[in-house]
């Protein structure tokens, strides 16, 4: 990490990180020998006159103007469910599922394939990425989906490779992001999507399983697939009373709102108060850190 800040520092934003407060973020359930290793680095390699350790999932809480929720945080290699009450991530909710949009694009990658097209290079696979960024999305009903499938013409699109040629892609587009509701199609042993959002809300205090419920948050790269939100919609009100309103936000800027949650963040008035100094670093040590959860 060291080498990936340097070239951010002084090669990216092109600035000398003595003279600038730095807010990094975390992912949750991040060890704590970890958090004071980043509070090393920056103090004593960086020499950054403040620090402030944040989690991602409470950022993106924060970007779409919430304080209390469940946030969906699905990235390229891993996914989490963040129960939050006013700022704070619940951590003895929090559900961690190895299955993310790396496993979307292995998935269609072999899908691809069964259907004659090769893919098997590293740059192959960027294309397939490209592919399941451009035409994927989540069915309503997957079932119900493929027999259209078959009766309706034009459910294929075509997508043009970088030499020209263009292939079709049709049921593979729905069946790639089907793993978050099936991972057993991946040889994957684990609970559906929505069982695990069920599952985290159901270990807060019960008077909080509303407020929870009522404000799921989709963040990250990975839930941008249209047709999500109502698939999670669907699936987690088959699974709760019918008293409990479900409403899913799916900003559509939320491949970035970690980002424009610590942006947020930073801005408040107040925020100056919640920094670690250097001064307080050199004074306490790394575990001053901690003070910031």
């Amino acid at each position: 990490m060291e080498k990936i800040w340097h070239y951010t520092f002084y090669t990216d934003l092109r600035i000398d990180p003595s003279e600038h407060p730095v807010l990094l973020t975390e992912a949750p359930l991040n060890p704590r020998p970890n958090r004071e290793k980043m509070a090393e680095i920056m103090f004593e390699t960086f020499n950054t006159p403040a620090l402030y350790v944040a989690m991602q999932a409470v950022l993106s809480l924060y970007a779409s103007g919430r304080t209390t929720g469940c946030v969906i945080d699905i990235g390229d290699g891993v996914s989490h469910v963040v129960p939050i009450f006013e700022g704070f991530a619940l951590s003895h909710a929090i559900q961690r599922i190895d299955l993310a949009g790396r496993d979307i694009t292995t998935y269609l990658q072999r899908l691809l394939r069964q259907k004659g097209y090769s893919f098997t290079t590293s740059a192959e696979k960027e294309i397939v990425r490209d592919i399941k960024e451009k035409l994927c999305y989540v069915a309503i009903d997957p079932e119900k989906e493929m027999m259209l499938s078959k009766k309706v013409a034009g459910m294929e699109k075509s997508y043009m490779l970088p030499d020209g040629e263009t292939i079709n892609v049709g049921v593979e587009r729905f069946l790639a992001p089907e793993c978050f509701f099936n991972p057993s199609v991946i040889g994957k042993e684990l609970e559906p999507l929505d069982d695990v959002i069920v599952g985290a809300i159901s270990e807060c205090d019960v008077d909080l399983r509303r407020d929870l419920y009522s404000n799921i948050v989709l963040s990250g790269g990975s839930t941008m697939f249209p047709g999500i939100k109502e698939r999670l919609t669907k699936e987690i009100k088959e699974q709760i009373p019918e008293s409990v309103d479900v409403k899913i936000i799916a900003p559509p800027e939320r491949m970035y709102s970690v980002w424009i949650g610590g942006s947020i963040l930073s801005s408040l008035k107040t925020f100056h108060r919640m920094w670690v100094t250097r001064r307080e670093y050199k004074e306490m040590g790394p575990q001053v850190i901690h003070r910031c959860f």
